[in-house]
């Protein structure tokens, strides 16, 4: 699909950044950029976001090269695009609406769909409108008196029960995440999660450390579904479980958030976070901040964070560990793709767990490895919800479980 890719710059200093990120995006979602406009405004306009000047530039392009779709790099209130559709002729997204596309294109598991589902239906309660222009507004005189607003009213009702369906099936998927959490805290199991901005190379890293066999792409997105591995790290720790989670991204938008907060869940109950970073990255700094503002969000920037530099052999840099002024490892430099500094990594959590404030009991006597967390080696924790559910397991009945630095003085920025 032939796309123009639209962005305004409002004077912030990552503009150039975002473009060539709304460019990986649509390339995500399997549009094929053709065109990009970019304009400079101290604020958006009310009627077309860009203005009326260059929304007439944008509908020359549009007839000039034969775009399909345009693709804005903002936030676009539903009159806005609705304006523009008009003005334009083809079909406008917004950043959050594409975003949204991709999710829908990428989640697998039963709880990934259900979870873009409801994103979606409440994106879409706003737009309604949209669909029913013509019954928007009663006219009067007999026989004029169309269904109108009753419509409108329909279709609000049917999302209403529907959202509240959904709701209701995550929070079933909620409770059983939260059994087999349960399990392994019985069974003292070290939790922890990997983080990062997409396409950072954290399902590359999880499948060097777990050899898991995630799918792994040069994309934006590539994988949804969190996914838990069982990892031994030697007799003073035992077993460990790491989590792969969904990538973050700037001005993700806040129906996911809301909506992965179940899949989020792993992140917030992690006993440590490892942060991955990409080193050859020329943004890296921003998107740290952009990774520890969802953290925030979802109230998961308390916990032990350790920054992990992927890709050193692109960067040009040496595996090495970095410790703050009072000795607390807060950086490791790795490469997933060849291995290097993974043995630093696996020393780095182990250090971590023994550790940790509960250390004193998890791992006295070199760690119980033969107890088993309830995790299996070499399933996801999503199908393992999904074979819970076929099964029929009741939620509090479950027994097989599913499943830089805090900022050091290396690296001040602000804690999405």
């Amino acid at each position: 699909m032939r796309a123009a890719l639209v962005g305004v710059d409002f004077g912030h200093s990552d503009f150039a950044a975002s473009m060539e990120e709304l460019m990986l995006l649509s390339r995500s979602a399997g549009a094929d950029p053709i065109s990009t406009i970019t304009a400079k405004r101290s604020s958006p306009d009310s009627a077309y976001f860009v203005g009326s000047g260059k929304a007439d530039e944008i509908g020359d392009a549009v007839v000039n090269d034969g775009l399909e779709i345009v693709i804005f790099n903002h936030a676009l209130s539903p009159a806005q695009q609705r304006n523009l559709e008009k003005r334009l002729n083809v079909r406008v997204l917004d950043r959050t609406s594409l975003i949204l596309d991709i999710f829908a294109q990428r989640a697998k598991s039963h709880e990934g769909k259900l979870q873009v589902e409801l994103a979606q239906l409440q994106h879409l309660a706003t737009r309604l409108i949209r669909g029913w222009t013509h019954l928007e507004r009663q006219k009067g005189g007999i026989g004029l008196r169309g269904p109108g607003e009753t419509q409108l009213e329909t279709d609000r009702r049917l999302i209403g029960e529907r959202v509240k369906a959904l709701r209701a099936r995550l929070e079933k998927l909620h409770k059983q995440r939260e059994t087999q959490r349960r399990a392994r805290g019985r069974n003292h199991t070290f939790s922890v999660s990997l983080v990062g901005y997409t396409n950072a190379g954290k399902s590359t890293l999880f499948n060097a450390v777990t050899k898991a066999g995630v799918y792994v792409a040069d994309q934006l997105f590539a994988t949804l579904d969190t996914t838990s591995r069982r990892v031994y790290l030697g007799q003073e720790v035992g077993n460990v479980v790491i989590s792969d989670t969904v990538g973050f991204v700037r001005e993700l938008p806040h129906q996911l958030v809301a909506a992965f907060r179940a899949t989020l869940e792993e992140t917030i109950h992690a006993d440590l976070l490892l942060h991955v970073v990409d080193a050859a990255s020329p943004v890296r700094m921003e998107q740290i901040e952009q990774v520890n503002l969802v953290l925030k969000e979802i109230g998961a920037d308390h916990i032990p964070q350790i920054l992990v530099w992927n890709k050193i052999d692109a960067a040009g840099l040496e595996p090495v560990v970095e410790r703050d002024e009072e000795g607390v490892i807060n950086r490791v430099f790795v490469s997933a793709r060849t291995g290097s500094g993974l043995d630093l990594l696996r020393e780095s959590i182990v250090e971590m767990a023994k550790n940790a404030p509960r250390s004193a009991h998890l791992y006295q006597g070199g760690g119980d490895t033969q107890q088993d967390d309830g995790l299996a080696d070499d399933e996801p924790a999503d199908q393992q919800d999904q074979k819970d559910q076929h099964d029929g397991a009741a939620p509090d009945q479950a027994t097989e479980p599913g499943a830089d630095d805090r900022f050091s003085t290396h690296s001040k920025v602000g804690i999405r």
